[in-house]
């Protein structure tokens, strides 16, 4: 199986939920100990064996192409532009379509993991069309049970998915290993120029292509709000922790 070497970061969206601590700054922008959160999403992903990049920006994207530019983070860093972030981010998802050629991470801008669950993740062999997608069995330490995309599952198969539905077995962390076919299976489910990832993924359960990797006991948390910020200071473990580096603060 060929080595999964390229990671996509959906990064487009305005982040109103955690603007009272923006200032109104890109969410990928706000700082996490002393960085901004995307430094860290592509820290942990390099971590991890991911060499390229493709990020996909949209609300105040110049913020954060300037932040990237003249840094070197050890890797390659392809952008690409939605100016419709403010629909789902499946929308984000298929503006890439043409800079993915080969089987790929996919990760939310704003979903703290940790390297070794993205390790294991792109090391799992998977059929053609298929999706593998990291689980959280354990529902009880989420931070934030009713804003989680929750998964119902028959053994390995994900059979269920959604932020609304009331059976469910485990939690969807964000973290995607894809073949590039989910990009038809995104554009299959778009509807008025809309679609999730969600809807994609939906139309993957239909085939019986959408694949369950439970994390075990590896930390994740979705950044969304100041509060679950806050909460991820409280849990995770200082991989990458360093004293502020002035050069990575953003400021405006």
């Amino acid at each position: 199986m060929q080595k999964v070497n390229q990671c996509l970061i959906l990064a487009a969206g305005n982040g109103t939920r955690i603007r009272t601590i923006s200032g109104g700054l890109p969410k990928p922008l706000v700082d996490f100990r002393g960085k901004p959160i995307i430094e860290h999403i592509v820290q942990r992903a390099h971590r991890a064996g991911i060499q390229s990049f493709v990020i996909v920006v949209g609300y105040r994207s110049d913020l954060i192409r300037n932040w990237f530019e003249g840094r070197s983070l050890g890797v390659s860093v392809t952008f690409v532009e939605n100016p419709d972030y403010h629909k789902a981010n499946g929308v984000s998802a298929l503006k890439a379509r043409n800079a993915i050629h080969d089987n790929f991470l996919l990760l939310m801008a704003d979903h703290l993991f940790e390297p070794e669950t993205a390790e294991v993740l792109i090391e799992q062999p998977f059929g053609f069309d298929e999706v593998i997608l990291a689980v959280d069995p354990n529902i009880d330490r989420v931070f934030d049970l009713d804003d989680a995309t929750k998964v119902l599952r028959a053994g390995d198969r994900i059979i269920d998915i959604g932020k609304e539905i009331t059976n469910y077995d485990a939690l969807d962390t964000g973290m995607f290993l894809c073949s590039p076919a989910v990009f038809d299976r995104l554009e299959f489910a778009t509807k008025e120029g809309n679609c999730s990832l969600s809807d994609g993924m939906h139309k993957l359960i239909s085939e019986g292509r959408l694949r369950a990797l439970e994390i075990g006991e590896g930390r994740w948390q979705d950044l969304d709000t100041p509060e679950a910020l806050a909460h991820a200071e409280a849990v995770f473990d200082p991989y990458l922790h360093h004293q502020p580096n002035h050069e990575s603060v953003v400021r405006v």
